[in-house]
């Protein structure tokens, strides 16, 4: 279907029967999604989401820090959630089961880019079709939210936490952006347009998230949140 198509049947009119029978079929679909979701993610320990670009080769330096973030995140008793495809997603899945942990993808169907990684584990391997339960599972079961550089998928999915966080509708997990060079002009814009020129955030708001250039620095992000809270991944 092209874009022009897409358009057009989004303007089509439906009769009513069309539209009460599309609308209700879709959320028994969406209901499944859920209840399917619930009941796999249930059952994994304490994980921490690793976010960032389906575009980025294996040979990438950004692909090859994943990789060493997951495995060290594994050692240390966390699981794994990546979106399960390629790039970035697949150096945190292929990290974690070189951690010998939990190794998650939550897949979606696209039309391109895509395709599940080979790194996940068996039983932890969902595919949705709808984003917003996909992003639900990425928010509701994980203890911190390690974002990698990448697209405006990526983009969504880091403001989409903060948001969350902010208005107080999940935990202030850590929220550990990686890679300086990628993060530090949007931090710029952020401290220097949307707080002191528009006023639209709280300073306060900035502790939100932390930067970091390492792995170790990001792993010691997670583990100083839950030393804080006198808890082990494996509690």
């Amino acid at each position: 279907m092209t874009e022009e198509d897409r358009i057009k049947r989004a303007f089509k009119r439906k009769n009513w029967n069309e539209t009460k029978t599309n609308d209700s079929w879709a959320i028994f679909k969406i209901m499944s999604e859920f209840v399917n979701g619930y009941e796999h993610m249930s059952r994994i320990g304490p994980c921490v989401s690793i976010f960032g670009s389906a575009r980025t080769k294996p040979d990438d330096p950004n692909y090859i820090l994943a990789e060493d973030i997951a495995e060290r995140l594994a050692k240390k008793g966390y699981g794994v959630i990546t979106g399960g495809g390629p790039g970035i997603m697949e150096a945190g899945n292929k990290g974690a089961q070189k951690g010998n942990g939990a190794s998650v993808g939550l897949n979606i169907e696209l039309p391109f880019e895509q395709n599940h990684n080979p790194f996940i584990d068996e039983d932890k391997n969902l595919l949705f079709d709808y984003f917003f339960v996909r992003k639900v599972m990425f928010v509701k079961y994980s203890q911190g939210f390690i974002v990698m550089p990448g697209g405006f998928g990526t983009l969504d999915e880091f403001f989409e936490s903060m948001t969350l966080i902010q208005t107080h509708k999940i935990g202030k997990f850590p929220v550990v952006l990686v890679g300086k060079d990628f993060w530090g002009g949007l931090i710029d814009w952020i401290k220097a347009t949307v707080l002191k020129k528009y006023h639209n955030i709280s300073e306060e708001d900035l502790d939100l998230f932390q930067l970091v250039d390492t792995p170790e620095e990001a792993v010691d992000k997670i583990d100083q949140f839950y030393s804080k809270y006198l808890l082990k991944p494996n509690f």
